[in-house]
């Protein structure tokens, strides 16, 4: 009796993880945008190498998980001399803190579709915890013999919680706000076929 519960507890436990896939995040095809105001307007960019993997059922997005990390010196603003001045100490200091990290704690579904992913997120050497509204764009295959999953997740962060100083006064250029854009296209792994 005690050998058949432990089969059956294995089989359910089994069964239950059965339909949960790995993406690995494919960085040609993901992007991090974001705006922020410049004086009285706004001006945008984005992070083009984003790495990590997603876990997902498409089935049921509460087992999902995200492990993503964002290189900053990937950074386009579309000007170069921008680009670079930005990356020096007073504004991102890159020659310190050249990633962002996003690492799930849970995911709460709203629908089959949509739902809030909660995590550590780190930038600028500051962890704190992120919920992360999200939209499964879908799932399917590619071109090439391959599948794929495509996502779509808005949030915005104060730059001053993670120890960024440069809207500090009544007068500062640049804003605290950051309006951030997610577009992510995961590749799927292959499953690996055990030995018999």
């Amino acid at each position: 009796m005690k050998k058949w519960l432990a089969y059956s507890t294995l089989l359910l436990s089994m069964t239950a993880y059965a339909d949960v896939d790995t993406y690995h995040i494919d960085n040609k095809h993901s992007f991090a945008n974001f705006s922020i105001r410049h004086v009285v307007s706004k001006t945008a960019g984005s992070f083009s190498d984003i790495t990590g993997t997603i876990k997902i059922d498409s089935a049921d997005l509460s087992t999902a998980s995200v492990d993503a990390t964002i290189d900053m010196n990937s950074i386009n603003t579309h000007h170069a001399k921008r680009d670079d001045h930005i990356k020096k100490a007073k504004y991102l200091d890159l020659g310190q803190y050249s990633k962002i990290t996003f690492v799930t704690k849970k995911i709460i579904p709203s629908s089959k579709t949509e739902g809030v992913m909660i995590g550590d997120f780190t930038m600028h050497g500051v962890t704190k915890e992120l919920s992360i509204p999200f939209t499964v764009l879908g799932f399917g295959f590619d071109p090439w013999g391959g599948q794929r999953s495509g996502f779509e997740a808005h949030t915005t962060i104060k730059a001053s919680d993670y120890g960024f100083g440069w809207m500090k006064g009544e007068n500062a250029p640049v804003g605290d706000d950051i309006e951030v854009t997610l577009f992510i296209e995961g590749i799927k792994a292959k499953k690996e076929v055990p030995l018999r």
